[in-house]
């Protein structure tokens, strides 16, 4: 192992992407969150949403992230939720394939964007996924680093039999997660891996056998549950950068575990995309996740270190 390299990683920015709301809208409805007729009655929650997205990509920036951006296109409201272009591990990627057929035309404009990628040095490998099988990205597939796999939300948007086939690329084991309530489509909305190992999640979104493989992974003493309203918050679906915990709001009562964990929470309210199912994760895709263990421990003792 090059540990000059490791060390380079570990100190390294974490590298984000999102895409400007400039066609954000909801004009169609894929889950139970999106109401075309509510928002269309709405003149200001566009302007909203663009305020929204411009305080939460500063308070990436300000937590230590590097930001870059994909264009936006017309008539694709939904290609803000960039959590859902692909997985990425290891300077790999398996691009997105997307379940509605209102999403779909984002697919190639996620596969261009990737191509450019590679080819400026930033992911050394794009692929894509075999016919017929359905994953929505890491909106759906998690990465945790301390456990070094990957948690893979299915039943709703995602298919588990991707779990095999991201196994065979990345070299990780990957769990199904099948998921039980429509509001929590994405499994991004009810499950937060964090950087501590401690994991935030709504026990009411999994069925039984999701709940059982998470208490048989993660011990008790790493699990945060939340309660309907927090999870209505979509407090799970929160960013970590470092020690820097930033999601749309949270009662006062996780802001003070997740502090007593650690962490600064960064409240920056996500409101108008909220109305379309999604919150600081859903529009942001990590992009320099890696599985080395090395360089996993060096960024948690940066971390700690950093905290105290």
């Amino acid at each position: 192992m090059n540990v000059h390299a490791t060390l380079a990683e570990a100190s390294a920015r974490p590298r984000l992407l999102m895409c400007p709301p400039r066609h954000f809208a909801v004009t169609y409805s894929i889950n139970p969150w999106m109401d075309p007729q509510s928002w269309a009655g709405d003149g200001h929650l566009h302007a909203e949403a663009e305020r929204q997205w411009v305080a939460l990509r500063d308070a990436l920036v300000a937590a230590g992230a590097t930001v870059e951006t994909i264009e936006p296109a017309p008539d694709l409201p939904d290609l803000v939720f960039t959590a859902n272009a692909a997985v990425v591990l290891d300077r790999k990627a398996v691009l997105t394939r997307f379940r509605h057929p209102e999403r779909r035309n984002e697919e190639p404009i996620f596969a261009a964007h990737f191509a450019a990628l590679v080819a400026c040095g930033v992911l050394d490998e794009v692929s894509a996924l075999p016919d017929g099988i359905i994953l929505e990205g890491a909106g759906d597939c998690i990465w945790d680093a301390r456990r070094r796999l990957f948690w893979l939300g299915c039943g709703f948007r995602s298919d588990a039999a991707a779990g095999p086939i991201l196994e065979r690329q990345f070299g990780r084991p990957c769990l199904p997660l099948p998921l039980a309530d429509a509001c929590f489509y994405h499994l991004d909305t009810a499950l937060c891996a964090l950087p501590c190992g401690a994991v935030l999640y709504y026990p009411d979104a999994f069925k039984p056998a999701a709940r059982a493989i998470i208490e048989a992974h993660v011990g008790p003493e790493h699990r945060i549950a939340l309660d309907r309203a927090d999870a209505e918050r979509f407090a799970a679906n929160a960013v970590c950068i470092g020690n820097t915990i930033v999601l749309s709001s949270c009662s006062a009562s996780l802001c003070a575990r997740l502090q007593e964990r650690g962490y600064a929470v960064v409240e920056t309210p996500l409101h108008a995309f909220l109305r379309s199912g999604g919150s600081a994760c859903c529009l942001t895709l990590r992009l320099d996740h890696r599985s080395d263990t090395v360089a996993q421990a060096l960024g948690v003792t940066k971390q700690a270190t950093a905290a105290r």
